[in-house]
């Protein structure tokens, strides 16, 4: 996705999807922390189910390139995306940029009282399919929806232990 073909795409991926999902979770933990472990990519992996997350091109930043694989049994969901803007302690953006998963991210940080975190992850994919996938996304939004949150309690419990970033 180097050069003005890829920039291309890249802006076209980048517009909001019908395919809309957000979740939600209150970290009792400084924003600055939450955020660090947010952004530590690689270890997504402990607490994003089935995942393998690594950056594959740049240093995490902006501009980098990162991928996660999701391995079900035999399915493999290969989801790319690039790092669009980071703004610590508060938002990371992303563009999901492969052949399935394509749209814009966001996560952000908003620190409340003392010690406490609301992080919000929110996602607007490109749905795949044609009219299928608009007719199919009532269905497979709330697993989308479930599994997003689940996630992010993991994480909550993680960074609350201590054992994330």
């Amino acid at each position: 996705m180097t050069g003005p073909e890829g920039a291309d795409d890249l802006r076209e991926a980048a517009h909001p999807g019908a395919g809309e999902v957000t979740a939600t979770v209150i970290v009792n933990a400084p924003a600055g922390r939450v955020f660090a472990a947010l952004t530590a990519w690689e270890r997504q992996s402990e607490w994003i189910p089935f995942t393998t997350v690594r950056v594959i091109e740049g240093d995490g930043g902006e501009g980098s390139l990162v991928e996660a694989v999701t391995t079900v049994g035999p399915a493999v969901l290969r989801d790319e995306m690039r790092v669009v803007q980071v703004d610590p302690p508060y938002e990371v953006r992303v563009v999901h940029c492969g052949r399935l998963l394509r749209g814009p991210g966001v996560l952000r940080c908003t620190q409340l009282e003392r010690d406490r975190t609301q992080v919000v992850w929110h996602e607007w994919f490109h749905l795949p399919g044609g009219t299928a996938g608009r007719v199919a996304w009532p269905v497979l939004w709330p697993g989308s929806k479930f599994g997003l949150t689940q996630a992010l309690k993991k994480f909550a419990r993680l960074v609350e232990q201590g054992r994330l970033p």
